[in-house]
């Protein structure tokens, strides 16, 4: 099973634990992944235990890993002064799903230099990159320039196209001979500890 499959049948089974805060049996498994052999739902939670998002208890039954479960959204906290908020849950919330919009098309890049700091995206972050959305001005893009590979602001002016870097460090990078936009940067990920 490639990484693509893997990760769609991942994507419906989050899905499915969400809308019924239960895993499904491999009979809905076979349903849900439009599956006839019970020999494919096997293997495909084998690597699941593998990659440690499902567990087996003590009875052998197959329950969700904390890397399964969705965050729970406790409410909202202000930016600007303090205020008093109490804790209230008002939702749960799998990244996964808030991050990503299309699975299949999406994927991730560690970001290595400063030339997009002024934008949010530091050395050591990952972005999320949609390789469906057609970039117009003003987006981040991930492209490869006259056979060199960037993260920059794609800008179109009339019949002009540049990648603009967010740290005045970096000049504006005009192509000379080809320019490639791979996808649109979505999501910025940044782990602090």
């Amino acid at each position: 099973m490639n990484q693509t499959v893997f990760n769609q049948r991942l994507q419906k089974l989050i899905k499915f634990y969400i809308d019924k805060k239960r895993l499904p049996s491999y009979s809905e498994m076979c349903e849900i992944f439009n599956l006839k052999s019970k020999n494919t739902i096997y293997s495909f939670c084998q690597k699941l235990i593998e990659k440690d998002y499902i567990r087996k208890d003590e009875q052998g039954k197959l329950i969700p890993s904390d890397k399964l479960k969705p965050v729970k959204l406790l409410g909202y906290i202000q930016a600007g002064f303090p205020n008093t908020t109490e804790e209230e849950t008002l939702d749960t919330l799998s990244l996964d799903e808030f991050l990503i919009k299309n699975p299949q098309a999406t994927f991730m890049l560690k970001i290595s230099g400063d030339s997009m700091q002024e934008a949010g995206i530091l050395p050591g972050d990952y972005v999320l990159v949609d390789r469906t959305i057609t970039p117009t001005s003003g987006m981040i893009v991930i492209a490869q320039v006259d056979n060199k590979w960037t993260i920059k602001y794609f800008i179109k002016d009339r019949n002009k196209i540049c990648l603009k870097p967010a740290n005045k460090k970096y000049p504006v990078i005009y192509p000379k001979e080809e320019l490639i936009i791979a996808g649109v940067v979505t999501g910025v990920v940044r782990k602090y500890l």
